[in-house]
């Protein structure tokens, strides 16, 4: 079994052997054994780093083996520049979702972090497909996990938000899967992703690939204005559920961009681009806009998500190499970065169980250590030079310049909005005199909560002053991508 196998496979067996485990007496084993499989499985991510060729575009840890022989599915994985550090991304994320449920979650804990360990093996399986319907049932397959630990691990309205969710992704998949299907009767009887690239298609049959691929995508993203399925869920969702989310499962739909509708469909690509800067822009403008009105801290952070997601379509779709990799540095910073801002949250709200801004005011106080992990995410989302947060948003705006002068305007100036709500949420939550009797009772961060928000501001720091690992492993695949986008496959 290969190395990707294995990153794959690892995670879903220990949380399948979770579910095994049983009940809430061996709760401590439960967490031990969770713990041992998310950090196992990190670790046989990074041995794929030290093997990785940046010099080459071509997929590398290749697995090809019949599946459906009938049908011609193979179990077909591989990595290449564009897809690889969501892999290692994905298993770190795991490890710090067991840490910070660690006291948190107290029923049902074999079944909480069996779903967290097996939605990290499918979101793997994900990002390494190779085979159209192997992409397919992974990535229907995540919908599985995350729908019961929103329904039943979330808040007061969980099935609301789990259906809402589930109702969503599902409907949007649906069309894709039809666009599938097609490829595969083209392509005379093929699911293998090279040879649909590789397709010459029609202007029509392009385009309705390319909004069959925009309805499974952009409702994952999630792009405006298909976004409002995210905020109700995040307010939801359990506070791991709600990182993972964020840091990982928006990430799938900008990942299917560049794996489908972009080399696909190139012509209608290239014909709908502007539509799709358009909806970029609203959402990095207007929901930056809806953010600042926000009561609720996860809704604040929800709405932040879906602007800076509007960055990531924004560097896709203005068909330069600084905007595609910017693109894709702006993803995996998003993961450190929004997954650190909903951490925080449940780390406050563990104590106080509330989420509204108005019941805080002046926990640096009584939580000096926490504040200053606090305020480096919050500089972060902001987008501050020597955060994570920067670089991908700096190279975007560099390369819409590039493309339009007044497009990378926008956007730049859209860092504003970001700036203000992030900064105004801070001022109110933590700064100033303890304004209640709640605030004045909380106690700093224990050890676990210290390694957790440790580890990410480790990683947000690194990515933010040393990118270039980052940036070297995309680099040739971004290049081939675009290079293969700007060639026309009018048949």
């Amino acid at each position: 079994m290969g190395l990707l196998s294995l990153s794959i496979w690892v995670p879903i067996a220990f949380g399948v052997l979770l579910l095994a485990l049983g009940r809430d007496e061996q709760a401590n084993a439960v967490r031990w054994v969770a713990l041992i499989g998310a950090v196992v499985s990190l670790l046989l991510t990074l041995p794929l780093y030290g093997q990785f060729d940046n010099s080459t575009a071509a997929m590398q840890f290749v697995e090809n083996v019949p599946w459906i022989e009938r049908f011609n599915v193979n179990y077909h994985l591989g990595l290449d520049g564009i897809s690889f550090w969501f892999v290692p991304l994905t298993a770190f994320i795991t490890v710090i979702v067991v840490i910070a449920a660690w006291e948190v979650i107290t029923h049902r804990v074999n079944q909480y972090m069996g779903a967290f360990l097996i939605l990290s093996g499918l979101m793997i399986g994900v990002f390494s497909a190779l085979d159209g319907m192997l992409f397919y049932v992974f990535f229907e397959a995540t919908l599985i996990p995350m729908y019961l630990i929103i329904g039943i691990w979330g808040g007061p309205n969980k099935i609301y938000a789990a259906f809402k969710f589930f109702l969503y992704t599902l409907l949007g998949s649906l069309l894709m899967l039809i666009a599938l299907i097609f490829l595969y009767t083209q392509s005379g009887g093929s699911f293998d992703l090279t040879k649909w690239h590789a397709l010459p298609l029609g202007q029509t049959a392009q385009t309705l690939l390319f909004f069959a691929f925009f309805a499974a995508f952009a409702v994952k993203v999630p792009m405006w204005p298909v976004h409002t399925w995210l905020p109700d869920v995040h307010v939801e969702a359990p506070t791991g559920g709600s990182a993972v989310l964020a840091a990982i499962m928006l990430k799938l739909g900008a990942y299917g961009f560049l794996r489908f509708s972009m080399p696909i469909a190139p012509d209608a690509a290239h014909a709908y681009g502007g539509f799709m800067v358009a909806l970029s822009l609203i959402a990095v403008v207007y929901v930056g806009l809806v953010a600042m009105v926000q009561q609720d801290m996860k809704k604040l952070v929800a709405y932040s998500s879906v602007a800076h997601m509007g960055f990531v379509t924004l560097g896709f779709f203005i068909f330069n190499d600084l905007g595609v990799s910017g693109g894709l540095v702006q993803m995996i910073a998003h993961g450190f970065v929004s997954g650190a801002m909903f951490l925080s949250i449940g780390v406050l709200y563990d104590r106080v169980h509330s989420r509204e801004i108005a019941s805080y005011g002046g926990v640096v106080n009584t939580m000096p250590k926490f504040a200053a992990f606090a305020l480096l995410f919050a500089m972060a989302n902001c987008g501050l030079p020597g955060t994570a947060g920067f670089v991908g948003e700096w190279m975007v705006i560099l390369g819409a310049v590039k493309f339009n002068f007044w497009i990378g305007f926008a956007a730049a100036s859209a860092l504003i909005f970001g700036a203000a709500y992030t900064l105004w949420m801070f001022k109110r939550v933590y700064l100033g005199p303890v304004t209640n009797d709640d605030v004045k009772e909380l106690t700093d961060i224990n050890a676990r909560e210290f390694l957790m928000l440790g580890l990410l501001a480790i990683a947000v720091l690194v990515m933010g002053l040393y990118p270039k690992p980052f940036t070297d492993v995309m680099d040739v695949s971004v290049a081939e991508l675009l290079k293969h986008v700007a060639i026309s496959k009018l048949n």
